[in-house]
């Protein structure tokens, strides 16, 4: 079904191309950009594109569990991502649309959406795609991480980051920018329709907003999609962010997937909890100095009657969805810094407060983590390799260390 809707899209643009008169014909090839097709004196546009990273991962497991420590070492090359873009674009009829597939993964399909622009200001996408009320660095690409791999902050609070529903962005200003974001998705995460769904009717839709402010204007060209200051900004540049989103009748831990449990009423009903997350961010960059702060909180609620099996046998305790849900406050802080050679150093600071602290259960443990990077930027973000060491404590007596060393080209 995937493969034949993009061939459908493809083949549409094609003939809607093609059936242009006295059009005139371009093509261009450019690192990162990929390859470019205009038509019609550059009303249509078709561009297929993409990038491949290939890792060197290294961990180091130290579990204690009662009185007994355990050690474990394991050493993997992988690819973590090896992404292709197709997009289309129709300029007079304010129409795109966008395919990304991730080969490296076992369900491919990333993101397919249609994209409309209502005005200058708005556009409404439909589809599905990367949601923007997470936090910032779960918003920004996977090529642009200013780490090898995203930090526990964003591992823990979001499972992939795409969703399948209708957007609404807009952008008002120019020296003071506001950005206000919403979203009504499916409340299923990625992949969340096909004739091969599971468990589609589980669960509600989800509600989620962001509202972006730009005090001192917008970030330069190609230097708005990391939080890298890739470009190195002459006057100094501020994001401050804050995202939130409800989802009702969850059953997923992170509030983007389904079917992962189920709870019931004292009927045998479904009695799923509502999931709600706040996150608050704020990004600085100034002459190859960046800056970056993230919160992030969530809690549940509607869990009145609520039990474990569908004899209505096991009542629920209040902190046993601490088991079920992601639950508590987290930290995160970025400060890196770009040297125009195209080195740059990063450090990372991250901890997590688990609302129910005393569960040795919960599914979010309270931890400190510490990472530390460095990257070669051999042409922007489109060729550049890094190497990051980073460093878990749990509370719990756990420890995990690890490395990698990654190389990427956009194409």
């Amino acid at each position: 079904m995937k493969k034949s809707l993009i061939t459908i899209i493809i083949i549409c643009f094609s003939v809607i191309v093609n059936a242009q008169e006295n059009q005139i014909n371009n093509s261009s090839y450019d690192l990162g950009d990929g390859i470019s097709f205009s038509f019609n004196e550059g009303n249509y546009l078709f561009n297929v594109y993409g990038f491949i990273r290939p890792a060197y991962i290294y961990n180091d497991i130290l579990s204690n569990a009662q009185e007994v420590t355990y050690k474990e070492i394991s050493r993997q090359f992988k690819f973590k991502n090896s992404n292709l873009f197709i997009e289309g674009r129709a300029f007079k009829e304010k129409i795109s649309f966008t395919i990304q597939m991730d080969y490296s993964i076992s369900k491919p399909l990333v993101e397919a959406f249609i994209e409309y622009q209502l005005d200058n200001s708005t556009t409404i996408y439909f589809g599905q795609r990367q949601v923007q009320h997470n936090n910032l660095e779960m918003v920004h690409d996977d090529n642009a991480l200013r780490f090898t791999d995203r930090g526990l902050l964003s591992q823990n609070y979001t499972q992939s980051g795409e969703e399948f529903g209708i957007f609404i962005e807009s952008s008002f200003g120019d020296k003071f920018i506001i950005e206000p974001k919403l979203a009504v998705t499916s409340g299923d995460g990625g992949d969340s329709f096909g004739e091969n769904l599971r468990n589609i009717d589980i669960g509600g839709v989800k509600l989620g907003s962001r509202l972006n402010l730009y005090p001192l204007g917008a970030f330069s060209d190609g230097n708005e999609i990391t939080a890298v200051d890739l470009i190195g900004e002459e006057n100094l540049k501020i994001q401050l962010g804050l995202a939130y989103s409800k989802s009702f009748e969850v059953s997923n831990s992170m509030g983007d997937g389904h079917g992962d449990f189920l709870l019931y009423d004292s009927s045998g009903n479904y009695n799923l909890p509502d999931y709600s997350q706040l996150f608050f961010d704020l990004l600085l960059k100034y002459k190859g100095f960046s800056f970056l702060f993230e919160y992030a909180d969530s809690y549940a609620s509607s869990l009145n009657q609520v039990y474990t099996d569908e004899n209505a046998s096991n009542i629920f305790i209040s902190q046993q969805i601490s088991e079920y849900l992601i639950l508590g406050d987290s930290y995160n802080v970025h400060l890196g810094y770009m040297i125009q050679n195209g080195f740059g150093v990063d450090l990372r600071y991250e901890m997590a407060n688990p609302e129910f602290d005393m569960n040795t259960e919960s599914l979010l443990q309270s931890f400190d983590s510490y990472g530390l990077g460095i990257s070669k930027y051999l042409k922007g973000n489109n060729l550049k390799m890094q190497l990051g060491a980073y460093k878990v404590d749990f509370d719990s007596g756990n420890e995990i260390t690890y490395g990698e060393f990654l190389v990427q080209i956009a194409f």
